[in-house]
């Protein structure tokens, strides 16, 4: 398809994202064909490894294409979005779980999608122009595509932090939240990509990796350890509204502009999902937001101020962190019963 390229080069699988124009946004479309080659490629012997990169400096993938979730789910059908968030999670399980190794090149701006897309994989690769982020509170979702597994992982509570504010990260501080494994500069990738495309051998990335530059989040560890301590967001604001530091302003005006009951129900995870989660259950429970979303959340509304109307004013459901009640975030994170997302066999 024109979205995206797929094809085999070597002793390689290569897909390779080609829409730049959009950032590379992943479509629905585009998920289910690299899903399928994913498959098709599990017991092929001639592909050792996979490769997967994207087109233009700007971004590897920026996130989902939502528009067509906001049509759909306005015109009040809430089941295309429930598909594609279903299919979309059982590849990035088949990703996260892949018997080949899977080598991914981070460019440019890596969110949402980008992340389900690319930092499953098992070889992580990062360039100097990488700026990763799951920014989906701010647009009234939880952070999903497995981004709740990274962020569970995270070392102290960088991953409430990161989940709930939308925070940026640099080569660096990718590497030290866990979502990328090795900094190469991307004016040594082309060499790499023909290193692995011959010899179907992972191997040569120790070559080839160098150190990242400064890790911002190094110097912040000790503060958001302190600061995102509490177990609801409310407690997390009152925290920070009482704290006397530059950091602790600035969080809170980061998470005074997300949607409350989508960053309440990010710390609830976090809580519930913890170091030792698996990313098939940390999926299956971001489903179960994901599934609600476009009838019970933030969601819409969230899209529409920001990709259709533009005018950056979302109207919240709750005015305020602590406007959102437990039941609520129960309500939204409860089980699907015969809805519950479900892996294959071959994905397991």
């Amino acid at each position: 398809m024109a979205d995206v390229s797929i094809r085999r080069e070597g002793r390689a699988g290569c897909i390779t994202l080609t829409r730049p124009e959009a950032l590379n946004a992943l479509s629905y479309a585009m998920c289910q064909a690299i899903d399928a080659a994913l498959r098709g490629w599990q017991d092929d012997p001639l592909v050792a490894l996979i490769v997967i990169d994207a087109q233009g400096d700007r971004a590897f993938c920026a996130g989902g294409d939502i528009a067509q979730m906001y049509t759909t789910g306005m015109a009040g059908d809430y089941t295309y979005g429930q598909r594609f968030w279903a299919d979309e999670y059982r590849m990035n399980a088949r990703i996260g779980g892949y018997s080949k190794p899977i080598v991914s090149f981070l460019q440019g701006f890596i969110m949402g999608g980008g992340v389900g897309l690319g930092c499953h994989a098992s070889h992580r690769i990062i360039g100097e122009t990488a700026q990763v982020a799951m920014p989906e509170c701010a647009i009234g979702l939880i952070p999903d595509v497995g981004g709740s597994y990274l962020l569970a992982r995270a070392p102290g509570r960088l991953g409430a932090y990161l989940g709930t504010t939308g925070a940026r990260m640099g080569p660096a501080d990718a590497i030290i939240a866990g979502f990328a494994d090795s900094f190469v500069t991307q004016a040594r990738w082309p060499d790499l990509k023909s290193a692995l495309i011959s010899s179907g051998d992972t191997a040569c990335i120790q070559d080839l990796a160098d150190m990242p530059p400064t890790a911002p989040l190094a110097n912040l560890r000790a503060e958001i350890d302190t600061l995102f301590a509490a177990p609801t967001l409310a407690a997390i604001m009152a925290g920070l509204a009482s704290a006397n530091s530059t950091f602790a302003s600035d969080a809170h005006k980061s998470l005074s502009r997300v949607s409350p009951l989508a960053a309440a129900a990010a710390v609830e995870m976090q809580q519930r999902l913890g170091a030792t989660a698996t990313l098939h259950q940390a999926l299956k429970l971001e489903y179960r937001f994901t599934f609600r979303a476009l009838q019970q959340s933030d969601f819409l509304e969230g899209i529409r101020a920001a990709i259709i109307d533009r005018d950056r004013i979302p109207r919240w459901r709750h005015a305020f962190a602590a406007d959102v009640t437990q039941a609520e975030i129960t309500a939204m994170l409860a089980l699907l019963g015969p809805d519950e997302l479900v892996f294959s066999e071959e994905n397991r």
